[in-house]
């Protein structure tokens, strides 16, 4: 009578864990499939307008800029801008060296349509046109049309794959311009971090399919509760690098409306709250 109190007693004890490492398990697989699920909660429309809204509002910048490869041309540069679904203004400011101190570009965007301004001191004005939008900035290996048009607001969306950048799950995102939309690429691919909404690679190509840029995040800064691309490696259609490093990032400045004016290039200040000062 003992031994058979015994066998029921380990059995019980067996089945208890066996029911525990079943739901440990099943734990375990849920958790990991979590990153996965996350990708069929968004259509590819929904997630390019998340990441719409991430660039929407006003900002202020302060970046290093290294380009090219051995003698590398230094810069350090200030950047404001103002942003919705409607209309986009971005001022690049450069700050040093002091040889080329000042040096601004004024980019604008209404719609589909892009115009712009390069100020060089002391008064030198000159129009940046739509045809010239191909152009570099500051010799970079980002060109204006890089800067002052975003993918995310193209009339074609697709998620198109999923793959691991350095062990992060991400959406690969396809935007195409569409009809009525005049853009130097063909396509853009972006592989998107669904958690933090935040572009890990993005892929430039033209009407060959070839890659014409390539632009790594490498490293990601968390600025009030919102996850944000602070440095960057930009790889050029020549083969040369350009790297990104922010230094200083400030959402929700208010600015003055003649900072996005020609005129207001000549002023180097940086906008009140942006907690920068020359």
């Amino acid at each position: 009578m003992a031994e058979e109190s015994g066998k029921r007693f380990v059995e019980l004890l067996m089945n208890l864990h066996f029911g525990i490492r079943t739901t440990c398990f099943a734990g375990i697989c849920l958790g990991l499939a979590l990153p996965y699920l996350a990708f069929a909660a968004d259509t590819a429309s929904e997630l390019a307008a998340k990441l719409r809204a991430k660039q929407s509002g006003s900002m202020f910048v302060r970046i290093r800029m290294e380009i090219g490869s051995g003698e590398k041309q230094t810069l350090q540069i200030q950047i404001k801008s103002r942003v919705s679904d409607a209309t986009g203004d971005i001022v690049y400011q450069i700050l040093f060296p002091k040889e080329r101190k000042g040096e601004s570009v004024l980019l604008h965007r209404s719609g589909h349509k892009f115009t712009g301004t390069l100020f060089t001191p002391p008064g030198n004005l000159k129009p940046i046109g739509p045809a010239e939008m191909k152009q570099s900035l500051f010799s970079s290996d980002l060109s204006y049309e890089d800067i002052i048009d975003s993918p995310f607001a193209w009339s074609q969306q697709a998620i198109v794959g999923t793959e691991d950048m350095d062990g992060t799950p991400c959406q690969i995102l396809e935007s195409k311009p569409g009809k009525g939309r005049t853009s130097s690429y063909s396509s853009v691919k972006s592989w998107v971090d669904p958690r933090r909404l935040v572009p890990l690679r993005i892929e430039k190509y033209d009407s060959s399919g070839k890659v014409v840029r390539r632009i790594n995040t490498t490293r990601v800064l968390l600025e009030g509760g919102d996850s944000l691309p602070a440095d960057l490696k930009v790889y050029g259609p020549r083969g040369s690098v350009t790297h990104i490093t922010g230094s200083r990032i400030k959402r929700g400045v208010s600015y003055a409306e003649t900072e996005f004016t020609p005129e207001g290039l000549k002023q180097l200040n940086a906008p009140p709250g942006s907690g920068s000062s020359e």
